[in-house]
């Protein structure tokens, strides 16, 4: 073919090519959401025909007219995007699925679904939404972002234990925590020895989702563990077609967020002589709130990879190290991990072979936290903090805080392997066999040690030196066999999985405790210690407590899944759970439930453009808890004698005429009575849902309502029989009900792309009501006051007709003219008695809400989380024992709390009431980050990186409350007669506020 002259061209086409040949070049790559390459996707310039092609690598070349041109980005099944030009030479975009959230896979037990498929509440967090910042375990991740699920921590302690409930609280004195499954293996809630949490073995970085099941129809399936909900953790797998490496660094400041405003060196002196006392004064000036916290440093590093040598193995691998310190001195968290997830296909894909372990080695150093939140808001603050450079000693030879400081340490150090191997065959087409076979063993050593110093001479402790060591190992074993059939034929669509599970769990515990050691500037824990023959008041004898516990968990579950024609969707899951925790008469209990699901925008009828998704769900389900102490079934015995010096009543002489101790037998006494008939706690649920999604999956959201009852509740009992050989026993409160229910409500938002900028805004909320239903007893208490003349007094518990966790005091009324309390008088009797007690609150909140807004401006981003409740109280047991006018006098600083009352008599009882009672109620910025994305090819180290990030996060930047203690989230995570107390703040470590830079490089 000859040569074209332009001269043939008509003119128009001439002017056409003229002006994009002195148009601008733009250049770029466009990848899917997993950020693999994109060949075929179509880019033109909006208005024009001029457009072309991504290449197999993705890589797409333009001319476009000019500056103000819009490049329009689009593929088959993904959202299309827009983009202005302007000034750029470079656009590289990432476009997800049009379809991807009905798309995108949940886990639902033993297995995924699509999500437009599930037919229970289950709501699942990518990492990508993941709370940023110092992150120690996988609750603070979740806090905020899922309705229905409360999390609080236990304090602002490194490491911190989180109380994760979903759908309130359904049990007594059972366990309240979810069931927590990793990577198909479920996880024991017991301590691993530690004070602080059991999942902070886990390294946030290698965490790729949580997902939350909350109904019972998701739960079912975990049967007798899965009352409380379930939180299931998948971590990171290499992706095929993508190898990459990744390092992260961060540094955090940590520093006291809200101080308690005590008074100052010059407002103590002129107190306590107002208040009539006898002033201390040592002449100083110090803030013992600043003297006793810090600035902690913080430090963070990850490193990994991932991806696929070939299409046949998979692998992702990284290690991890992590330093926390606190806002109080000697509070450390350190945590080395490692993590290695691989997968083998064989036979043509039919053999496949998942391998994941999850190692970690964690130091806990923690201080006297108690006694130092007391002295920081109590101390006179006239006392000088050092004298010639050593803390002073305080008044009547009393230990110093800062002296504390160098004499006193709790270390935990704990080792933990995760391994699980996880063989799975395809028999036959849609017919696979599943084996998961795993242990998660843990080993800790505990030292909680004084060192000797004699110059403290009112505390034998401290004088003397004292260390307890406790030895702990806890070994779970598990073998799962399951088979799953999956069958497609034309609009039918039928899965069907049956399954056997059996657990074994192995806990062991040694406590040794010594006294008395040398002053040799050793620590006790590496001295030798000898029990002395005869004890003396500075050495006591070593004594040795020990313990074991076996229990095993046998289970046999199936679940159906019907879908007809992506339209009509039907769930049916059972669950039967043998125990070793229950009775000869009751090993098994089983654990039905049934869905049913409804995708409405499926049907003809709603081709209209207003919903992209409609979905209804409704369903019913029973799961159980067995969550309680072990061996509570079976009898138990003990032996008793006479010993010298003192009596017994269990012990008889056989011999009338015996004149010594031999002449007294061993006797045999009831520690513990038998109860084959024991029964599991079954917690019953309905939930009725709808999913929905409008304006082209802008606005997407759900709505939930859910009613949870328990019933069959397990207590531990006081007979009414007089006449019982035991003081206690554990039985079933048969027509006691702990009954819950809610409503839930999600919504986002994601705005259009307009050039550089886009946003999105969502939250979630909940209401929750509860109620105790059906009691026999007056109260069941779970917080009660602690300290001199007040032990033992009930502060909240569980009442009849009442919300869980009710407070249950006297009303205050302020000071009578006597100088002493006065109450409210609820039976007009004119007797100040515990009748007049009454329930004056929750600690429960019957509001909980967040929200986030996320901003993107080029290569900015911006992002920002609140979280909130309502309607629940806290007791300020810290106001009650140090903020009285009483301590004031005996020059004992505290706030304007105790001087409120001129005509308070000093000698005033701190008694339980409202008058320390407070709103719980709290709007928090929990967390705000401001990031940077640095693409690689814009400095010309393509070659080098994919990718650098630079952020910046701020934690707990403010919080609104009308509550006067360190913070209104608490939960002191202690226990009152085996039931978990809530709402109730008594020296909780103070929460921090962080600010934290960090650095991602993507190799």
């Amino acid at each position: 073919m000859g040569s074209l002259s332009l001269a043939c061209l008509p003119q128009h086409v001439l002017a056409k090519d003229h002006l994009y040949l002195q148009g601008q070049t733009v250049t770029g790559k466009v990848k899917d959401a997993d950020g693999v390459a994109m060949p075929g996707v179509n880019i033109h310039e909006k208005g024009t025909t001029n457009g072309t092609v991504s290449d197999a690598e993705g890589n797409y070349r333009i001319v476009v007219s000019s500056s103000n041109a819009v490049l329009v980005f689009s593929f088959v099944g993904t959202e299309t995007q827009e983009v202005t030009v302007g000034n750029q030479s470079e656009i590289s975009v990432s476009l997800v699925s049009s379809a991807q959230t009905l798309a995108e896979l949940v886990v639902v037990g033993y297995g995924t679904q699509k999500k437009s498929d599930v037919t229970g509440a289950i709501t699942s967090l990518k990492s990508e939404s993941f709370n940023q910042g110092v992150v120690t375990n996988p609750g603070q991740l979740l806090q905020g972002k899922i309705s229905g699920v409360n999390v609080t921590s236990t304090s602002g302690e490194p490491g911190a234990a989180q109380n994760v409930i979903i759908r309130g609280i359904g049990s007594l004195r059972s366990g309240t925590q979810p069931l927590y499954v990793v990577d198909g293996f479920l996880l024991d809630n017991s301590t691993q020895g530690v004070d602080t949490n059991p999942l902070n073995f886990l390294n946030p970085a290698d965490i790729e989702s949580i997902d939350v099941l909350k109904d019972a129809s998701a739960t079912a399936v975990y049967g007798a563990r899965a009352s409380n909900g379930v939180v299931v953790i998948t971590t990171k797998k290499g992706r095929s077609g993508k190898t990459e490496m990744n390092f992260s660094a961060s540094a955090a400041w940590s520093s006291l967020s809200n101080k308690i405003d005590v008074f100052s060196a010059d407002e103590f002196r002129q107190q306590v002589v107002a208040a009539g006392g006898t002033l201390t004064d040592l002449g100083g000036n110090t803030d013992w709130q600043d003297e006793l916290t810090q600035t902690g440093l913080s430090k963070k590093f990850d490193f990994s990879i991932g991806g696929a040598a070939t299409e046949k193995f998979s692998y992702y691998a990284s290690v991890g190290v992590q330093d926390q310190e606190g806002i109080l001195k000697k509070s450390d968290l350190k945590r080395y991990s490692g993590k290695l997830n691989m997968n083998q296909k064989a036979i043509n894909g039919r053999l496949n072979i998942d391998y994941n372990l999850t190692a970690s080695h964690t130091e806990n150093l923690r201080p006297s936290i108690n006694s130092t939140l007391s002295d920081m808001i109590n101390l006179n603050p006239t006392i000088p903090a050092y004298t010639d450079g050593e803390p002073t000693l305080l008044p009547t030879n009393a230990l110093n805080p800062l002296k504390r400081y160098q004499l006193y340490s709790d270390e935990a150090i704990n080792n933990r392997i995760l391994a699980s191997i996880a063989p799975s065959v395809e028999i036959l087409d849609g017919l696979v066999y599943k084996l998961n076979l795993g242990v998660d063993y843990s080993a800790t050593v505990k030292d909680q040690q004084y060192k000797p110093y004699p110059a403290v001479i009112n505390e034998s402790n401290v004088s003397n030196g004292t260390l307890s060591t406790l030895i702990a190992s806890n070994t779970n074993k598990l073998v799962e066999n399951t088979l799953t059939y999956n069958w497609h034929k034309s609009v039918h669509n039928v899965t069907v999985l049956a399954g056997h599970s059996y657990q074994n769990f192995l806990e062991e515990n040694r406590t040794f405790n010594y006294n008395g050691f040398a002053n040799n500037n050793i620590d006790p824990r590496y001295q030798d210690h000898t029990s002395p023959t005869t004890p003396t008041p500075s050495n006591t004898p070593t004594s040795v407590t020990a313990s074991a516990v076996k229990n095993e968990l046998q289970s046999y579950f199936g679940r159906l899944n019907y879908g007809y024609d992506d339209k009509y969707l039907f769930t049916a899951t059972l669950r039967a759970d043998g125990s070793s925790k229950f009775g000869a008469n009751n090993k098994y209990g089983y654990f039905p439930s049934v869905a049913l699901g409804w995708n409405i925008s499926n049907e003809n009828f709603m081709n209209g453009p207003l919903f992209d998704n409609l979905k209804l769900r409704a369903s019913w389900g029973q799961t159980g808890n067995q969550e309680i102490p072990s061996k509570i079934t079976k009898g138990s015995y003990s032996e008793d004698r006479l010993a010298t010096g003192t009596s017994s009543y269990n012990t008889y002489p056989i011999d009338p005429n015996a004149t010594s101790i031999g002449g007294y037998p061993y006797g045999i006494v009831f520690t513990r009575i038998a109860n084959p008939d024991l029964q599991w706690e079954v917690s019953t649920q309905i939930n009725a849902g709808v999913d929905f999604a409008m304006f082209h999956n802008q606005l997407s959201g759900s709505v939930d309502y859910f009613n949870k009852q328990s019933s069959n509740i397990l207590l531990e009992v006081v007979p009414a029989d007089p006449v019982q050989p035991t003081a206690t026993y554990w039985t079933n409160i048969r027509d006691m009900k702990i009954q819950n229910n809610g409503i839930e409500l999600t919504l986002d938002y994601n705005g259009n792309t307009r050039g550089d900028f886009s946003y999105s805004i969502g939250g979630n909320i909940t209401f929750i009501q509860n109620k105790v239903k059906d009691s026999p007893y007056t109260v069941l208490t779970t917080g009660v006051a602690q300290g001199a003349g007040q032990t033992g007094a009930t502060i909240n518990g569980y009442i009849n007709n009442e919300p869980i966790g009710a407070f249950y005091m006297k009303e205050f009324e302020g000071i009578g003219e006597d100088g002493f309390n006065r109450y409210k008088d609820n039976v007009p009797d004119g007797a100040d008695l515990d009748n007049d007690r009454s329930v004056v609150g929750s600690a429960i909140p019957k509001l909980m809400y967040a929200y986030h807004l996320n901003l993107k401006y080029k290569n900015f981003d911006l992002g920002i989380n609140f979280n909130g409740v309502a309607g629940n109280k806290v007791y300020n047991h810290t106001a009650m024992s140090l903020f009285t006018r009483p301590l004031l006098t005996k020059s004992n600083n505290t706030t304007a709390f105790a001087v409120q009352y001129p005509n308070e008599a000093i000698t005033n009882a701190n008694t339980v009431s409202t008058r320390y009672l407070e709103s719980g109620a709290f709007l928090r910025l929990n967390n705000a980050t401001l990031a940077y994305n640095l693409s690689a090819s814009k400095i010309g180290l393509s070659n080098v990186f994919q990718n650098v990030r630079l952020s910046v996060t701020g934690q707990n930047l403010f919080t609104i409350t009308d509550y006067s203690g360190y913070d209104p989230e608490i939960n002191t995570g202690t226990t009152s007669g085996g039931i978990q107390t809530f709402g109730v703040d008594y020296f909780t470590y103070p929460k921090a506020r962080t600010f934290m830079v960090g650095l991602n490089v993507t190799f």
